[in-house]
């Protein structure tokens, strides 16, 4: 459950909660943000009940444990409520909200930056002397893409993500499951767009090294299991 002990009103959210006492008042965002720049504390439960889900879904991408996504979705739930004032009215709520987490997000992983990250000098392509690539490269062809976004793959795939050093971890999520673009991801990292490109792409190919290693360790175990 998560608790925000303070709000721009002193309000206190608990979540999950019980239905609004009035669902018929919030039929339209735009009634919604005007409860929240009144400061009505009913708005700020529909704002949580509404959108908490999917904010602490982005959290859940960017960080390794449940109690730090939960931090992270209470730090852009403040952040939200205290600046729901610069908020541009023509634009969509729930895409300030998802960029609100992500910053929230990266804050996080910032502040945690001098944890030692793993090695992946093994996970990337060796060349020979001509060149040439000195082993196999696997690749994440259309078929393993689809293979991947199955509902019961998911938690493997997140493991083998999570093997991932921060920096390339970051700009892989970034760019191919929150889809931003390649100048976006710069100017939230703060880094060139070449930079994006040289990680994301390192990314890619230790992604795809994991992949398939878990891949040949599981077709081993079963082998095994048959053998036995």
């Amino acid at each position: 459950m998560l608790m925000i002990e303070s709000s721009p009103t002193a309000a206190t959210l608990n979540v999950p909660m019980p239905p609004p006492r009035h669902t018929e008042s919030w039929q339209s965002e735009d009634a919604l943000i005007e409860g929240l720049l009144a400061h009505d504390e009913e708005s700020y439960e529909v704002l949580v009940r509404q959108y908490g889900g999917s904010m602490l879904a982005v959290a859940q991408r960017f960080c390794r444990c449940s109690d730090e996504a939960q931090d992270v979705l209470q730090e852009a739930l403040l952040s939200a409520f205290r600046g729901i004032r610069k908020f541009r009215r023509g634009s969509r709520l729930g895409t300030w909200l998802h960029r609100i987490t992500v910053n929230a997000a990266l804050m996080r992983l910032r502040r945690g930056a001098s944890r030692p990250e793993v090695q992946i000098d093994e996970l990337q392509p060796f060349f020979d002397s001509a060149g040439r690539h000195a082993g196999p490269v696997p690749s994440l062809h259309p078929t393993s893409e689809r293979r991947l976004l199955e509902k019961e793959t998911r938690r493997w795939v997140r493991a083998c993500i999570d093997r991932l050093p921060q920096t390339l971890r970051t700009v892989l999520i970034l760019r191919d499951i929150e889809e931003l673009d390649t100048l976006q991801v710069a100017q939230l990292l703060d880094v060139t767009t070449n930079a994006v490109k040289i990680r994301l792409h390192r990314a890619r190919l230790a992604l795809a090294k994991i992949f398939s290693e878990e891949q040949q360790e599981s077709s081993s175990v079963s082998a095994r299991s048959r053998v036995a």
